[in-house]
């Protein structure tokens, strides 16, 4: 008897071990995993060491379960019901009304307050891409000032639209939630004549913005080590490779716990670095040049400030899971209008004491133009930051490419590229660092901070800020929706639309004509 008990509790012990990998996806997944910008499960770090402690005792209530039955191992909860495209069966938990949502309102569960919720929001709109933005202003004037304030209304509204979609009226007639992403909503509004097309789009358009995120990294990586020490003998591309480097051992990551905490202190330290930036400013207060800033438009140029404002926004593809953990939904709203309003305030303001102080030559990235004397300093912090950095969104990229073409079942395009024992295969490796050198192949050939943030912005930010939930909204909620909201899915659609198509032509066509340059030297 015990050494049969023995085997039982080995064999058992083995099959958790197996599925170590998918756990950690599906717990990725709910954290935040789905989050399109560079810092969005950063302030998930404390939820991460949490959710880990409840997947150990999880672990272990499902040995001692198996150790006292004779039949079938249980199946792991959270394994199947995380899969990307919402398909996966429920756990035994959910109700029929709440659908997926069990999993994640069970008891024991680790919940945030509006005020982590809020963090976490922050950190996606306020990271170091607001660097960026006097440099739309140069090329906007006091409507990219208008622009920084219209798009935080904006994003503020698509991301209340957003986590309507997740609800809907049960028969007797209660308010419930019956999906959990953005992937369901997607495939939601496509049922039941494509029932898995929307969610592949937002998967697409989610590494798209993803990939693109590790490498604007790469590139202002190089560009500020460059402008730091210009009298070394090294060019930008070379403190590309340099980076790029460092960055390689990113294809081996399993999970982000460590990375997370670091990222979370090189946060604090970019908030520091803008004070520091504004408090330079404002010393030189007496030569802000009032009369650079006009009413008028760089037609070439604009549009692509369109898709910078857009981007250092971008938050919508990781609201749903952000608010299903929430201790109180019901303050969802409430934290989304002060997050904004103070994102707003504080992009307003640094953009335009920014352009203030140095006016026409504002660079991409405005700590280029500090004196060389503190420029070095808060340039290597910003490096730092974004090295750490880099990690999230190629691990949140990868996470995707596989499940979508190695794990999903039947439907996987490609084999599985984990072993039997669930350790990664050379080959899936290899590809891992591919794609690590894939971001750096952009980053030399394009070394444009500002052309390249524009293209995402344009193409994936509008679509996942703009045009997706103000479609969704209207396609599954029409029938409840008042007058005004119609006319403002309308709107948010056609000008977002607008925006996009303008903003996608002029910044490839400057990507375009920055890699002919960069081909002939």
């Amino acid at each position: 008897m015990a050494t049969l008990l023995r085997s039982k509790l080995s064999n058992v012990a083995t099959s958790v071990s197996n599925k170590s990998q998918a756990k950690m996806s599906g717990m990725f997944a709910r954290m935040g995993f789905q989050a399109a910008t560079d810092e969005e499960a950063v302030g998930f770090a404390h939820c991460d060491d949490l959710d880990m402690e409840h997947r150990q005792g999880l672990q272990m209530d499902i040995l001692k379960s198996d150790a006292s039955e004779e039949g079938a191992e249980p199946p792991l909860e959270g394994d199947i019901h995380y899969q990307r495209d919402g398909t996966g069966p429920l756990p035994p938990s959910a109700s029929k009304d709440a659908g997926g949502c069990a999993e994640l309102s069970g008891q024991g569960k680790p919940k945030i307050t509006a005020w982590e919720a809020g963090w976490n929001v922050t950190n996606a709109i306020q990271g170091m891409f607001v660097l960026g933005l006097p440099y739309a202003i140069l090329h906007g004037g006091y409507l990219g000032l208008f622009l920084i304030i219209f798009a935080a209304v904006v994003c503020c509204y698509t991301g209340k639209i957003l986590i309507a979609c997740l609800y809907e009226e049960n028969e007797d007639g209660e308010i419930v939630r019956v999906r959990d992403s953005y992937v369901d909503i997607a495939n939601a509004c496509c049922a039941p004549r494509f029932p898995t097309l929307g969610g592949r789009i937002v998967n697409v358009a989610q590494i798209i913005e993803l990939v693109m995120t590790c490498i604007l990294y790469v590139v202002v990586s190089g560009n500020l080590m460059y402008n730091s020490f210009p009298n070394l003998p090294v060019s930008q591309k070379s403190w590309s490779i340099i980076a790029t480097a460092v960055l390689l051992p990113c294809a081996f990551l399993k999970n982000l716990k460590a990375v997370s905490k670091f990222s979370l202190l090189c946060t604090l330290a970019h908030f520091v670095i803008n004070i520091l930036v504004i408090a330079y400013c404002l010393s030189r207060a007496r030569d802000w040049a009032w009369d650079k800033v006009k009413f008028y438009i760089d037609v070439k140029k604009f549009p692509i400030s369109i898709g910078i404002i857009v981007f250092s926004y971008t938050s919508q593809i990781f609201l749903p899971s952000l608010e299903g953990n929430m201790q109180n939904p019901k303050e969802f709203h409430c934290m989304m209008n002060w997050t904004h309003i103070a994102a707003c305030i504080l992009k307003g303001l640094f953009a335009l004491v920014a352009y203030l102080t140095w006016a026409d030559e504002t660079k991409e990235v405005i700590t280029d133009n500090l004196p060389s004397t503190i420029r070095a300093v808060v340039n290597i912090f910003l490096v730092a930051k974004a090295l750490l950095s880099y990690p999230l969104p190629f691990f949140a990229a990868v996470e995707v490419l596989e499940r979508s073409l190695f794990q999903d079942g039947n439907r996987a395009f490609f084999p599985n590229c984990y072993g039997g024992d669930g350790r990664l295969k050379s080959w899936g490796l290899t590809l891992r660092c591919a794609l690590v050198v894939f971001t750096l192949l952009m980053a030399i050939y394009v070394p444009h901070f500002a052309l390249l943030m524009g293209l995402t912005g344009s193409l994936t930010g509008a679509g996942l800020c703009f045009l997706l939930p103000s479609l969704f909204h209207l396609k599954l909620l029409w029938r409840k929706l008042l007058w005004h909201h119609v006319f403002f899915d309308v709107a948010i659609f056609v000008i977002g639309g607008i925006c996009s198509v303008s903003g996608f032509i002029h910044s490839l066509e400057g990507l375009i004509e920055a890699f002919r340059t960069n081909a002939e030297d």
